[in-house]
C-alpha cells in the first residue's frame, strides 16, 4: 500500500503546526487508500547541514543524515506541513530536505501551509526545493490563515474549504506516488547495481 509521510516542518516552541498536522494525520487516516504516518522534525534534530559532500554525491559520514534518510526514505510521498515565517519556509524545513537527495527523488508532495497569507510565499520557496530534489508536487494546496481560522489565535478551527481541499490534495498526491512507483523500482535496481 502507498506510505505517506506528513513532515511537521516547524520546530518552535508554541507552534500552530501541531494541530494541523494532526488535523491532517486524523482527516488522511479515514482514507483507505494509503497509509499515513507523522513525521515529527523535533524528533530529528539536524544540525546545520555539516555533510562534506552534498547528499546527491554519495552516502553520508554522519550517523544523523544516515538516521534522517533512512526515516524517509520508506514513503512514496509526502505531505509538507509548513508555517510561513518572514516570507518563506522555516530554516529548519529546509535544512532537512538539504539532508537528503535520492530518498525524495521521484515521490510526489503536497503542501498545506499556515501563515498570516496561509503560507504561500513558504509553498512557493518549497515547490521550487522538491522540484530541484526531483520530486512532484501536486497542483492542490490547503492554505490556512492564522488571523481567520483560528479561534482566539490559538485552535485550530478547519472550514469546509479546508477539508474540501487537503481531499483534492490527498487524491492528487496518492495517484501521482502510485503512477511514480515505476520510477522508485528502476531507480532502486540500479542502486543495488550499483
Amino acid at each position: 500500500m502507498t506510505r505517506i509521510g506528513i513532515i511537521l516542518g516547524s520546530t518552535r516552541p508554541n507552534r500552530n503546526g501541531a494541530q494541523i498536522a494532526q488535523w491532517v494525520l486524523d482527516t488522511a487516516s479515514q482514507r483507505d487508500d494509503a497509509e499515513f504516518e507523522l513525521i515529527d522534525l523535533r524528533d530529528h534534530p539536524l544540525p546545520h547541514l555539516d555533510e562534506p559532500m552534498p547528499p546527491m554525491f554519495g552516502p553520508s559520514v554522519h550517523a544523523h543524515t544516515r538516521a534522517w534518510a533512512e526515516r524517509i526514505a520508506p514513503f512514496d510521498g509526502f505531505v509538507v506541513v509548513t508555517p510561513e515565517y518572514n516570507g518563506g519556509m522555516p530554516g529548519v524545513l529546509k535544512n532537512a530536505l538539504d539532508h537528503a537527495f535520492a530518498e525524495w527523488t521521484d515521490k510526489a508532495v503536497g503542501f498545506v501551509s499556515y501563515g498570516a497569507n496561509g503560507g504561500a510565499r513558504a509553498v512557493v520557496q518549497l515547490r521550487t526545493v522538491c522540484s530541484t530534489l526531483g520530486m512532484a508536487d501536486v497542483g492542490y494546496q490547503v492554505a490556512i490563515s492564522v488571523l481567520t481560522d483560528f479561534e482566539n489565535h490559538t485552535t485550530f478551527t478547519p472550514r469546509d474549504h479546508h477539508v474540501a481541499t487537503l481531499g483534492k490534495t490527498l487524491d492528487q498526491l496518492i495517484a501521482w506516488s502510485t503512477a511514480m512507483a515505476p520510477l522508485r523500482a528502476t531507480a532502486e535496481t540500479v542502486s543495488a547495481q550499483s
